[in-house]
């Protein structure tokens, strides 16, 4: 059998592929020739086969396609193959497969890629295992030449833009449209003052830059670099390492002479990336572009929902939309104008766009944004808009607790209806999770018939039926277009989602956003490093006045076991009906009402916030040893706070606890602003422990930045060495290097077997073996204090 496939692969047409795809076919065959004389050689020697041939190895894409020419593939499929894989010996701009339908949308920029004419939907081949011929996908769709380039430098560039064609960078850059009209991830950009910044990571597919209207032939558009220092997390996270540009292309080369130190680079087709990881651009169906335009023809009437299974492209469908309606046209257009903004209901706690995970929430935006979601993770002081309001979910998925995630939601849509009156003219955008099936799909009909929605936009063309038809009898019911979209289609796989949730909770923790600058910086410190908040649990200046664990009930004994090193929410609740019964939060509507009169300055003195704090007390047990006041609400299971009466400001991570002086050490990238205004609103604090992932990420970050300081010195040490032979060497300057290296060894190998979560003096054995058993057998991570640090000792 396997000399007849060698044999139809022999008498394969040689027309239907690409001389690479034959070379590399004859490659295998040969390979397969010496395998086989291998094999009858040894058999002759001993007389008998002593197991069967070894199972050849999965052939590529190419190989796949060679096969099914041969017996039964259709012509069509051979065109599709010879347009898709090219001649190695061709210029590699030639490489062009975009379709020319693709070209009659000009309002999103449509990506450039190779028809997957061979590959079959039921199998995954990781990047490191895709063939380099087929990796060479075309990415910009015009080479740039000396008159294209109106001026550079090391870093800035300003170049022209022939209209319909495309351009593709990676990494960090400043975007400024000087004539023209461009397109981007979505968004239209005319000619103004304003300057955007776009986030192009290797993680994600690059945005595509076009020219979709001209004047005199061409845009012009200026690049500028920017350090954000978002690319600076790779010293302490391995994730963010190998994500930007790195090194200089052809395309830098060819519009600078001298050493190029830009925080991007221009990328004609991914064989000019000097990593040679498997880059793509961003591509848009059809379909998906005319829909978008259509939803953005209604005006502020447009309330849609994004809907379907996981993996399908909801979050960048809505991406775009949400670019498309934040970048109006001009007045002097028709299209259509926003200028109250757009609402985005996010109710995907997964994989949120505006938040870290585990949270839903209603965000109010005025701005086009051009990044992952780890680029923009959270909306504090922030130019894109603001956060209406969050609530914490504690997980990432809504199965875990249905209940409380369908009032939240319920939450949320009134608090759009009451920005209506502020912003009566802002349309509504709704991404739900991929939780389409059961319960989740009771969740989806009855937003469908109970929120006068306009679209429904389901993500898959393939069904399945259970899920398609109750959706579309439930639109035909609330007399709502139901559009269907087909999936969009993932090429490779370069994080995992637990790995993107990481990422995105490490840049929400290290993101800062002063006041008077728009775009926020990042600090690469470990955590560790960090200036921690201590906060009050008990006394006169009680800050925290409970701490609720999501789930089953525990023994407030172990609480501290439980929150110490854990992610927590930081939730103030607004009244007494986030823990009453029904009756009581009746009275107590009639309260507020009562008092919406008292000001501000006097609310934490008011009845109300009186009554607050004994619901509060009534709930809270204290354990004996730690006095941790442990809140918990319900019979068997916690019950979550109602999200009609608190919120949820940010996230933190319980550094240490202090039962001695009765201190929670927190670290957060919560503004001091955000609580002092909600202390003098009269609201109460309390930590929300949920089942969110452990921050493995925050306990390995020191580690991370001391083996790359102590690999850059090294690093640096031979650097000097080869730049000083022959030269005399400085008396003493050995010795100093010698003793830094050793304390960077130093640091590694603290590092390496101290993790960080208690804080542990250097007191002796003995001591050090006390506290060991006062852990009562329950695993901890630890961390040793640093000089300078605000931390306490051990108590």
């Amino acid at each position: 059998m396997k000399r007849k496939v060698e044999k139809q692969q022999a008498t394969a047409p040689r027309s239907a592929v690409s001389a690479v795809a034959a070379r590399r076919a004859r490659q295998q065959q040969q390979q397969q020739q010496q395998q086989q004389q291998q094999q009858q050689n040894a058999s002759t020697s001993t007389g008998i086969d002593k197991e069967p041939p070894a199972k050849k190895t999965r052939s590529s894409n190419t190989q796949e396609v060679l096969q099914a020419n041969s017996s039964t593939q259709s012509q069509a499929e051979t065109t599709t193959l010879k347009a898709g894989v090219q001649d190695r010996t061709a210029n590699s701009s030639n490489v062009d497969t975009t379709s020319e339908a693709l070209d009659e949308d000009e309002i999103i920029e449509e990506g450039v890629g190779i028809d997957d004419a061979g590959q079959d939907g039921e199998e995954f081949e990781t990047p490191s295992q895709l063939p380099a011929d087929i990796e060479n996908f075309t990415l910009s769709r015009h080479r740039l030449s000396k008159k294209d380039v109106v001026y550079s430098d090391e870093d800035m560039l300003c170049v022209r833009i022939k209209e319909k064609t495309t351009l593709v960078l990676i990494g960090i850059y400043d975007i400024w449209v000087k004539r023209g009209v461009v397109s981007i991830m979505g968004a239209k950009l005319h000619p103004s003052p304003n300057i955007y910044r776009v986030y192009a990571p290797s993680t994600h597919s690059l945005p595509v830059i076009k020219c979709v209207s001209s004047v005199e032939g061409y845009a012009e558009i200026e690049l500028q670099s920017c350090a954000s220092n978002l690319d600076r997390l790779k010293e302490i996270s391995p994730l963010y390492n190998r994500i930007w540009n790195t090194g200089e292309t052809p395309g830098d080369r060819s519009t600078f002479k001298g050493s190029c130190k830009r925080s991007f680079s221009i990328l004609y087709t991914s064989s000019d990336d000097p990593l040679k990881r498997p880059l793509r651009p961003l591509h848009l169906d059809k379909k998906w572009s005319s829909t978008i335009k259509s939803l953005s023809q209604r005006g502020h009437g447009l309330k849609a929902l994004i809907c379907g299974p996981k993996g399908a492209g909801k979050s960048t469908f809505g991406r775009y939309l949400l670019n498309h309606l934040l970048s109006p046209a001009p007045q002097t257009d028709k299209g259509p104008g926003y200028p109250d903004g757009v609402a985005y209901l996010d109710l995907d706690p997964g994989q949120p766009e505006f938040a870290p995970m585990g949270n839903i929430y209603l965000a109010h935006l005025r701005e086009p944004f051009f990044g992952p979601p780890f680029s923009h993770s959270s909306l504090e002081n922030s130019r894109h808009g603001t956060m209406i309001r969050c609530h914490h979910i504690g997980a990432t998925s809504p199965k875990e607790d249905s209940d409380h995630y369908a009032l939240a939601t319920m939450n949320l849509l009134d608090q759009y209806r009451v920005l209506l009156a502020t912003f009566p003219r802002c349309p509504l955008i709704i991404n739900f999770p991929g939780w389409i099936f059961g319960l989740g799909l009771e969740v989806v009909t009855w937003l469908i018939r109970s929120m006068g929605l306009s679209d429904v936009i389901y993500m898959s063309e393939k069904g399945p039926d259970e899920v398609v038809e109750p959706l579309r009898y439930a639109s035909s019911e609330a007399n709502v277009t139901l559009t269907t979209l087909p999936s969009q289609p993932v090429d490779f796989v370069s994080r995992s989602s637990a790995q993107f949730r990481s990422m995105q909770m490490q840049s929400y923790f290290h993101a800062a956003q002063p006041n008077g600058l728009q775009n926020p910086f990042w600090s690469s410190a470990p955590l560790a490093y960090h200036k921690p908040v201590c906060v009050s649990y008990a006394g006169e200046k009680q800050g925290i006045r409970g701490i609720m664990v999501l789930g089953n009930r525990h023994d407030p004994a172990v609480l501290k076991d439980i929150i110490d090193g854990s992610v927590v929410s930081v939730v103030a609740i607004e009244d007494a009906s986030a823990i009453d019964t029904l009756e009581h939060v009746e009275k107590e509507g009639k309260a507020m009402e009562e008092d919406d009169s008292v000001d501000m300055p006097d609310a934490k003195d008011s009845l109300e916030s009186k009554r607050l704090k004994e619901t509060l007390d009534t709930h809270v047990v204290r354990s004996q040893s730690t006095s941790l006041p442990y809140l918990f609400c319900g019979a068997g299971s916690c019950t979550p706070l109602n999200p009609k009466a608190s919120r949820s400001l940010g996230l933190a991570v319980v550094r240490g606890i202090n039962t001695r002086t009765h201190h929670i050490e927190l670290v957060t990238p919560i503004p001091s602003t955000r609580i002092r205004e909600a202390l003098d609103l009269g609201h109460h604090l309390v930590l929300v422990r949920g089942m969110l992932d452990s921050p493995d990420w925050a306990i390995s970050e020191e580690f991370h930045a001391a083996r790359n300081a102590e690999q850059d010195f090294t690093s640096s040490l031979s650097l000097a060495k080869k730049q000083q032979r022959g030269e005399e060497k400085k008396a003493g300057l050995e010795a100093d290097q010698a003793e830094l290296l050793q304390r960077l060894r130093g640091r590694v190998k603290r590092a390496s077997r101290a993790p960080w979560m208690s804080v542990l003096e250097d007191t002796g054995p003995r001591q050090s073996q006390e506290k060991f058993q006062q852990t009562e057998g329950i695993w901890k991570l630890r961390k040793k204090a640093y000089i300078g640090s605000d931390s306490e000792p051990e108590w």
